[in-house]
């Protein structure tokens, strides 16, 4: 009896997640984003105060980038202290991040407050307290994807913006693999916990109808998912339930819909091949919203 397809747990997602960054330029793509455009867009933020708080929602992140950005913060505004909230349900995701704050010695000048919650519920928590913080900087990165009410969850952030801030979301672009996977196949799969299959262009149509101004950024981005179509291979394995959001895609799903997917994952629609490899389609968007 072939056991019934299901989403990942938390912890099954860290770890296919860790498979998917390890055989990804998801890093390096935001990495090239933040050499070339976020000086630039740090420069703007700050108000006229001595210290910059700044709101960090990671999701899938383990705090790597998060840290980087609080860098470049520090780059473009030398001496600023920085009061730092990290929203995270994971307590995994939540764990890694602070063992890496420990880890890094020159984070002179920062302050972390961790919110183990969901956005949601800290939104709830701070309309609850009737006090309503205001932050310079804001970022989403690859987080939309798992909240209860997208609409919502953006007005309620933006509307934490103190004048001159800056909200910035980072998620897959129409122009990726997952779009179209996405598209035709979404329906097939088990749900994610809240649904959404959203990139840049559903983003868009959100603030659009909230009548923010907003500026993209899209960066290419490739994952080498050759693995996925070696029979047996554990790392593929992972690959494919991440893709999937499936908990043992390849055990569990039918072999006619493993068939249809393994093929359109090589369309050049998903995927491109360079030197024997297949190199899927993962193209960030990087929008920065407006106070």
């Amino acid at each position: 009896v072939i056991p019934s397809m299901r989403s990942l747990t938390a912890e099954e997602y860290v770890e296919a997640f860790k498979t998917f960054l390890d055989h990804s330029t998801e890093h390096q793509c935001m990495d090239e984003f933040n050499k070339e455009e976020m000086p630039n867009i740090m420069a703007g933020v700050q108000g006229f105060h001595p210290f910059i708080p700044a709101c960090l929602l990671p999701a899938d992140r383990l705090g790597e980038q998060d840290l980087k950005m609080i860098r470049i913060l520090q780059t473009v505004h030398p001496g600023v202290f920085i009061d730092n909230e990290i929203i995270e349900p994971n307590p995994q995701h939540v764990a890694a991040y602070k063992e890496l704050v420990n880890q890094t010695a020159d984070l002179q000048n920062v302050s972390f407050i961790w919110h183990q919650l969901t956005s949601s519920e800290y939104e709830q928590e701070v309309k609850g307290r009737g006090v309503h913080k205001k932050f310079d900087f804001i970022h989403m990165i690859q987080m939309l994807y798992r909240v209860e009410d997208i609409h919502s969850t953006i007005k309620f952030f933006h509307s934490c913006l103190d004048h001159r801030g800056k909200l910035l979301i980072i998620i897959l672009s129409d122009s990726s693999g997952w779009a179209n996977l996405w598209k035709n196949y979404r329906h097939c799969l088990p749900p994610t916990d809240s649904g959404h299959y959203i990139t840049s262009n559903g983003i868009m149509d959100v603030l659009k109808r909230l009548g923010l101004q907003y500026r993209v950024y899209e960066f290419p981005s490739g994952w080498d998912i050759t693995e996925c179509f070696i029979e047996g291979d554990p790392v593929g394995g992972l690959m494919m339930d991440f893709l999937t959001g499936t908990k043992n895609f390849l055990g569990t799903a039918p072999l006619g819909l493993r068939q249809r997917l393994q093929e359109a994952l090589c369309q050049p629609e998903c995927s491109s091949k360079k030197d024997g490899r297949i190199i899927f389609s993962n193209n960030l968007s990087m929008i920065v919203v407006e106070s």
